[in-house]
């Protein structure tokens, strides 16, 4: 059924999606591309069908309108909405700022209404005008607090963030340049649970909160980030609109997001600030126990050793359910909130009620994690202990919660209840979807493929087919393609020569090599490692034997280094996995991507050795589920950094060797963009040289 025009009544009939396609690369001046067309083709097919799909688009694919134009004439053919979500702050600029206003300029008239967009994020990450007047119901304790110095930059951040509160339109924290830290944050903001409501709160009205729920409402296409969408899912209230079509772009960081918000913690500082929160609402006697179960628990942890636990002790099992019997306790003792409250009382009230709930999930949860056999668990749980930074704990220790897999939750919250559109640059890992979908909880498209082994990834996460409810999941893959040349534009170069890499720091061998491909490729070096600690280390030793200027992450903001490391054609910049999908930088400034080693997940990774283990005991490889497909995708997302325009040309440098002598080597390097490949560091220093010459002509 065509859709009703808003302003005269009248039906348009809206074009197809190829026509609109074809208006919106106009309107940007741009081209079409064969696989941007494939694309889009497949996800109007998605949509129309309900069956979901996973679509690998490379760089320069223009995948973001591959998506938007068939998403776009959905939400506005049938009156509804489509979420799309991603997994980067800047991903969601881009849509917001500068896509979807120019497909609102470029197809208004042909879809015969107005497009409406919005930008949806977590209540935290808005601005709380009732917790800015009255002020946060409890201070919080921490370092900073005990700390003259740092006590003051708090203060000047937080008056910074009242003067803000006055002159915001969005209360949005992402649009406060420059940022503040997240301790002076949590003075003006409130988690959904702490939250009045718009009903009782007395700026409800002028929330940004709500105003930004409100906008969404009534948009054709929601941005919003893998972390709401996680909440969403897990929460038993609804944070997003009604939407019968999710894109899900940044697919590859899907699953990390989703264990992050499903993760719980428990400290002592925790249930200290719990107990203070409730203590001027309650019988000091019932709130002196959870100081006594804070203080049990605080003991505690410092004795217990670091990392994964795979046995409750009867001393952590004992602690753990005080903890837990305690916050019932406050929270019996609260009752419930009395609507004739006093505002301020009744968001002490919230912020009290939310700690405590909070805590006692997370208790029982840890307990209940135990209580099956090794191989049937959902949960892992590991403690974390502080690392001491100029003489004091920078954290105290705690203890943490996820989720095995998430593959179920997946299925049940979203496959099952919606269209979805998974897409990334980096979807295929050793050349199959497989992988990945695994870890989403996508049945297998491979034939044959046993079933232990196909959902072994999913860490018997709950799913509907454990009730007998199983609900048909049909998926198809989908490869755009890119329209770089690879073998013609790149070179991989695997350092097969070197040893293998150890665990005490870069060898002699890796500097050595490490300097003289940087001074064959003139500098324009991005230098990725597995850790701060190598990148640092490397850093330090190289500096002043390097003809060319070095910079390393952590020494300014990331933004500000990526600016110098553009601007500077020579310089060298180094950094870790947090910047290997922050950085485009297209043109000569960027010629060599030098990769240290595998990026494999610790051996001492709870979560991953947690999941690994789960495979192999439904008959899964555990390694090649887990760890080399956690470095495959780290490798292929670090490639990816090289080639960002058409005129681009270069060299990615793994100095692993066993990229090349390994046998799960091919499975990596076919996760990898096509280059031409070596292992001989004479062509690949001639071929740097060469590049060097001819970015330092002039054009």
């Amino acid at each position: 059924m065509p859709a009703p025009d808003l302003l005269t009544g009248s039906d348009t009939q809206i074009p197809d999606t190829a026509t609109l396609l074809a208006a919106a690369v106009a309107s940007i001046g741009g081209a079409e591309r064969p696989g941007q067309v494939q694309m889009a083709r497949a996800v109007e097919k998605a949509i129309g069908s309900g069956e979901h799909l996973a679509a690998q688009a490379g760089t320069g694919t223009g995948k973001s309108l591959a998506y938007l134009v068939p998403a776009i004439r959905h939400a506005v053919d049938q009156q509804t909405t489509v979420v799309v979500s991603t997994a980067t702050i800047a991903l969601q600029r881009q849509l917001v700022e500068r896509d979807l206003p120019r497909l609102a300029e470029a197809l208004g008239p042909m879809l015969g209404t107005e497009l409406k967009f919005a930008i949806l994020k977590g209540r935290r990450n808005y601005l709380c005008l009732h917790r800015v007047q009255t002020g946060v119901p409890e201070e919080e304790d921490g370092p900073s607090l005990f700390d003259p110095q740092q006590l003051s930059a708090l203060g000047r951040q937080v008056k910074r963030l009242n003067e803000w509160a006055e002159e915001t339109r969005t209360g949005d924290r992402d649009e406060l340049v420059p940022g503040v830290g997240e301790q002076a944050w949590r003075q003006v903001a409130v988690t959904a649970k702490e939250c009045l409501g718009a009903q009782r709160c007395p700026q409800g009205t002028e929330c940004f909160a709500e105003l930004a729920r409100a906008e969404a409402g009534e948009a054709h296409i929601v941005v919003t980030n893998h972390a709401l969408l996680a909440i969403d899912a897990l929460e038993e209230f609804q944070v997003l609109p009604e939407h019968d079509v999710v894109i899900v772009d940044e697919a590859h960081e899907l699953v990390d997001r989703v264990t992050s918000v499903a993760t719980g913690d428990l400290s002592a500082a925790g249930v200290e600030t719990a107990a203070r929160r409730c203590g001027r609402l309650i019988e000091d006697a019932v709130a002196d126990r959870l100081k006594e179960a804070a203080e049990g628990l605080g003991i505690l942890l410092e004795e217990l050793p670091q990392g994964r636990m795979d046995v409750l002790s009867s001393a952590l099992g004992n602690t753990l359910a005080t903890v837990r019997d305690a916050t019932h306790a406050c929270i019996t003792a609260l009752g419930p909130d009395k609507k004739d409250s006093d505002p301020g009382d009744m968001a002490a009230r919230k912020a009290a009620r939310s700690s405590l709930e909070d805590l006692h999930d997370t208790a029982v949860r840890m307990l209940e994690a135990f209580q099956p056999e090794m191989a049937q668990r959902f949960d892992v749980v590991w403690l974390e202990k502080p690392f001491v930074q100029e003489g004091r704990p920078k954290r105290p220790p705690a203890l943490h919660v996820a989720p095995i897999g998430v593959g179920g939750l997946l299925r049940t919250t979203l496959f099952e209840q919606r269209t979805a559109i998974l897409t990334s640059a980096t979807l295929t890992l050793g050349g199959s979807f497989e992988p990945l979908a695994r870890q989403w909880g996508l049945p297998s498209l491979e034939e044959g493929a046993p079933r232990d082994a196909r959902t072994a990834a999913e860490g018997l996460a709950r799913t509907a087919t454990q009730k007998g409810e199983e609900t048909e999941v049909v998926w198809s893959g989908l490869d755009a393609g890119s329209p770089f040349d690879h073998p013609k534009a790149g070179i991989l170069y695997v350092a097969r020569h070197l040893p293998q890499p150890g665990r005490d720091g870069l060898a002699d061998a890796y500097l050595t090599e490490i300097t003289e491909l940087i001074e064959a490729a003139g500098g324009r070096t991005l230098g990725l490692f597995s850790s701060m600690r190598a990148a640092r280390q490397a850093a330090d030793e190289l500096k002043d034997h390097l003809s060319h200027p070095l910079l390393c992450q952590g020494e300014d903001s990331t933004s500000l280094l990526v600016r110098q490391f553009t601007e500077d054609e020579r310089t060298c910049l180094f950094g870790t996995l947090s910047l290997w999908q922050g950085v485009d930088v297209p043109g000569p400034s960027l010629q060599l991507v030098i990769m240290d080693r595998i990026p494999f997940p610790r051996p001492d990774d709870p979560v991953s050795s947690a999941r690994s283990r789960a495979v192999a005991a439904r008959g899964g490889n555990g390694f090649m589920s887990v760890a080399a497909t956690h470095a495959a995708l780290l490798l292929a997302q670090g490639a990816g950094r090289l080639l960002r325009s058409m005129d681009d040309r270069g060299v990615v440098a793994v100095l692993d060797p066993r990229l090349a002598t390994a046998r799960y080597g091919g499975f990596l390097k076919n996760s990898l963009p096509p280059f031409w490949a070596t292992t001989d560091p004479d062509v690949v220093r001639g071929a740097l040289r060469r590049l060097d010459t001819a970015a330092a002509e002039p054009s």
